[in-house]
């Protein structure tokens, strides 16, 4: 199943009545200004509540999140790579890590 809709992300500034500029981590790539029609308010699919993203921890002064499991593995240009799931994130915050 194609999920639709990814985030959530919060809106960093209104650009205009039909324009919102999103703040993205890098790892996103979709353009970082979209039209209001192609953003919708996050709601948590477990209980219908709104949810944040979760906050990171720092450790010796770097910004980590908690993993909730490791998806797949496969090897990039001879290096391992591992496809890991986020606790608290969506499949959208699924990324590929060394």
């Amino acid at each position: 199943m194609v999920e639709q809709f990814v985030g959530p992300y919060k809106i960093k500034a209104v650009i205009s009545s039909n324009v919102v500029e999103l703040e993205l981590p890098a790892t996103v790539r979709i353009h970082l200004v979209v039209n209001v029609s192609q953003i919708k308010r996050y709601i948590n699919q477990v209980d219908g509540q709104r949810k944040e993203a979760p906050q990171p921890v720092v450790v010796e002064g770097e910004e980590e999140w908690e993993v909730e499991k490791i998806l797949n593995k496969r090897k990039i240009r001879g290096k391992d790579k591992f496809l890991v799931q986020w606790k608290g994130f969506t499949a959208e915050g699924d990324t590929w890590e060394s």
